[in-house]
């Protein structure tokens, strides 16, 4: 059995929307594979489809992060993972997650945010008109992929509208690729205890919001707090690079156009799988479990690259191909079992809308640089994009 050194990463050269080459080497040959981590751990890398869907439906895997050790270059430094920020229910296991899951699984049900597409539309139509003001060149960044999440975030957990642009830059900083570390977290400080304080005010006088109505259950003003700080930062910034990094690659494709207009259920699943801008997760394994004919021994690390699992051709047939006219349910992007992405319905009821939305309003639009000119994100960050997206469109 072949042993990895390190988790790839590297990109092919001009093809920025597929996965590292050496990831689906791997995958034909071993799906689950032994790799060193950054800090030394031997722990395991699951390539394959079933095998990766497998792991995350499994709870003999924790998702505690102190139990974790990561793949992606730069954490070693810290030593010890510290364990999840109250309300991070990314990083829990049962039963703790199962109590936090149950309060907020309620409020994003399918029905509740396909309720919100009308809203969806006015917010996305306001920033296309905002653009065509400013335009003919923007940054469609700045300008499309960011405010409309961000707006519909804020009024889903009930941000005050004269706050979003300060809770926006708060975002901003913490995902910012080129921020130093320190400067992330003291961003994250400061959402927090901007947070705090908007628990404080909805308790005192609730509103008609996500955020007002679980100030009548039985979570603590901490545990609000921690549940919206998390919230608020994991509703904007995957969505955002989404809606940029399909843009890119619609633009890089156009024929495939018609094909989101005429159906964008369709066409967004297909963007998810094919992008997979979260391209990495982690489990840990409580106890011995045999996964892709490899034993897992309790304690070791089991990364799992999301990215080669939703281009395994076991799964989806033709998978380095966009193909907006395939039925691409089940990819793994929003994750599987029950840490499943709660928002994945908010972020799909905003790609429907605002993708089409887009295309509709401008029909010309193309890049204004050079694809190769398009400043990407860093590999060993776990959310992919665009840093920015110069667009421009005929008068």
């Amino acid at each position: 059995m072949s042993h990895l050194t390190n988790l790839p990463l590297a990109r092919p050269t001009g093809c920025p929307f597929d996965p590292p080459a050496e990831l689906g080497e791997i995958r034909a040959q071993e799906p689950v594979v032994r790799m060193t981590y950054p800090d030394g751990h031997e722990g395991w890398l699951v390539t394959g489809y079933a095998e990766a869907r497998a792991v995350l439906a499994d709870q003999r895997f924790s998702s505690r992060y102190e139990l974790m050790h990561f793949p992606l270059p730069g954490l070693e430094e810290m030593g010890e993972i510290p364990p999840a920020p109250v309300g991070d229910i990314t990083g829990l296991d049962a039963p703790e997650h199962t109590r936090y899951r149950k309060l907020l699984a309620g409020k994003f049900t399918v029905r509740r945010m396909r309720q919100l597409s009308e809203r969806v539309a006015e917010v996305t139509a306001e920033h296309l008109d905002a653009m065509e003001r400013q335009g003919p060149q923007v940054d469609l960044v700045s300008a499309f992929a960011y405010p409309v999440p961000a707006v519909m975030i804020c009024e889903l957990l009930g941000v005050p509208y004269a706050d979003r642009e300060t809770f926006q830059g708060y975002v901003t900083s913490v995902f910012d690729p080129d921020a130093p570390a320190e400067e992330k977290f003291t961003a994250y400080g400061k959402l927090q205890e901007y947070v705090g304080q908007l628990v404080v005010a909805k308790r005192a006088e609730p509103t008609d919001d996500l955020f007002s109505d679980l100030t009548s259950s039985d979570l603590t003003d901490e545990e609000l707090g921690g549940i919206g700080t998390f919230l608020l930062a994991a509703g904007l910034d995957t969505t955002a690079n989404q809606l940029a990094l399909g843009t890119f690659a619609l633009l890089r494709q156009p024929e495939q156009i018609p094909a989101l207009l005429a159906d964008p259920d369709k066409a967004v699943e297909e963007l998810l799988r094919y992008l997979t801008i979260t391209h990495t997760g982690v489990r840990s394994a409580l106890e011995d479990v045999e996964v892709g004919g490899q034993v897992i021994r309790a304690g070791e690390s089991v990364t799992l690259s999301l990215q080669a699992a939703n281009r395994d051709p076991a799964r989806f047939a033709d998978p380095d191909t966009l193909d907006l006219h395939r039925s691409a349910i089940g990819h793994l992007t929003f994750g599987h079992g029950i840490h499943q992405c709660l928002g994945q319905q908010l972020a799909r009821v905003e790609m429907r809308v605002a993708f089409p939305a887009l295309f509709e309003k401008f029909p010309t639009l193309r890049l204004a640089v050079a694809p190769a000119d398009v400043p990407l994100r860093p590999d060993h960050q776990n959310i992919y994009g665009v840093r920015s997206l110069p667009v421009t469109w005929d008068d």
